[in-house]
């Protein structure tokens, strides 16, 4: 018996790479980083950086939604911004998905991201019984 589960869900990107859209071990959700992706189609939704942070938030909403897991069980968020003057246009839209929850969170500047994207997200989250 694994003790490592996978979570996949068709409402998310399917993986461009060797990896899993998540992985869940000792009561921990693992979600791998999140572009702006339609999930049907695999492109980016737009070229502007508030369509593809909204378009992550769902995408990470429905890999966390696959699992079980809830967005109050989310613990750390990590935030990858090409250009760190998009912080502020990134942290209305991540405010406005968590609501009043507050995890821990990094945000930093890259050099680039996959497929040209403007901003990915990535999140440990608790899995509860």
């Amino acid at each position: 018996m694994s003790l490592v589960k996978v979570v996949h869900s068709d409402q998310a990107p399917k993986a461009v790479g060797a990896y899993s859209q998540a992985v869940v071990s000792g009561g921990v959700l693992y979600a791998s980083g999140q572009i702006g992706l339609l999930p049907q189609e695999g492109k980016l939704i737009a070229d502007d950086v508030e369509s593809q942070a909204k378009q992550v938030t769902l995408n990470l909403t429905a890999v966390l939604a696959e699992a079980g897991v809830a967005l109050d069980d989310i613990l750390k968020v990590n935030i990858f911004l090409v250009d760190m003057n998009d912080f502020p246009k990134v942290n209305a839209i991540y405010a406005a998905w968590l609501g009043e929850h507050r995890p821990a969170r990094a945000t930093v500047a890259v050099a680039a991201l996959p497929l040209a994207a403007k901003v990915e997200m990535d999140v440990t989250a608790r899995v509860v019984d």
